[in-house]
């Protein structure tokens, strides 16, 4: 069992070592890199590629490592005690499964994503060093210790917003995705778009590769960006000889939208 590229994403042979090294040394991989680099697209192709069930869990600012592994529900069963309902006898069933406790409750192995986990508060993840590690929890309210039955390939991606802790990144293997060079960008261009001419693609590069080697720019077009501003130029019937006029700071290109997200960028560019 190995992960490769898919017929919708191109892996680097750095990443695919790194995810087949995750695999089989059974420790979570934390991915890092810009913005729009495919970090979050990778567990759903890792899922693809070995034809196993994605399980994400989407941290937020306000998340905590509790949630990922249950909840207890007290309000509903001081409700249904009030009402007179049977089922308040049994705790079991104001227990709100976690996304962790979903992943280690599978019969089958399945991929766990803990998508973007530098948003959370900074004792996050160090507050599940011991689940990852152990791959178990202890539910008080249940009095018993929850296991995983078959350990899960867990996906970490981080926009590097907060440094994560020693104790947990010792855990886990680590790879940055680098921003893809020009053949590696035309490749997976190619995969969206069969069809498209290389002198379009060609073009469009040379602009996109323009806006991102302009240091004053604050944000820089990411793959993703390039993907869908290429869709626009398609459906907009743009031609390469109208992209092949644009130099920064020449005025505005079509669909700029698509790739500047600031407006101090347009400005930069006078756009």
């Amino acid at each position: 069992m190995s992960f490769k590229s898919t017929s919708t994403y191109i892996a680097s042979d750095g990443l695919k070592i790194a995810v087949n090294a995750s695999i089989t040394l059974q420790k979570p991989l934390i991915v890092k890199g810009e913005p729009g680099t495919g970090k979050t697209l990778l567990a759903e192709e890792i899922a693809a590629s070995l034809s196993k069930k994605l399980i994400s869990w989407n941290v937020k600012s306000t998340t905590t490592a509790q949630q990922g592994l249950y909840e207890y529900d007290a309000v509903s069963r001081l409700r249904d005690s009030q009402l007179g309902d049977e089922k308040v006898n049994d705790i079991a069933n104001y227990i709100v499964k976690g996304k962790l406790w979903e992943a280690f409750d599978s019969e089958e192995q399945v991929i766990l994503l803990i998508d973007e986990v530098d948003k959370a508060d900074i004792e996050f993840p160090n507050d599940l060093l011991q689940e990852l590690d152990k791959m178990e929890f202890y539910c008080y309210e249940l009095k018993k210790t929850i296991k995983a039955k078959v350990r899960p390939i867990i996906i970490i991606t981080s926009n590097n917003e907060k440094e994560l802790p020693d104790a947990f990144l010792r855990r886990c293997l680590f790879h940055y995705i680098s921003f893809p060079d020009r053949d590696t960008l035309k490749e997976i261009i190619n995969v969206h778009y069969e069809k498209l001419e290389d002198t379009m693609i060609n073009s469009a590069m040379r602009v996109f590769y323009d806006l991102r080697n302009i240091r004053s720019i604050k944000k820089r077009p990411s793959t993703s960006e390039i993907i869908d501003w290429i869709k626009l130029l398609t459906i907009g019937k743009i031609t390469a000889k109208e992209l092949d006029g644009w130099q920064p700071g020449s005025g505005d290109f079509p669909y700029s939208g698509a790739l500047i997200k600031n407006e101090q960028d347009l400005i930069t560019l006078k756009i």
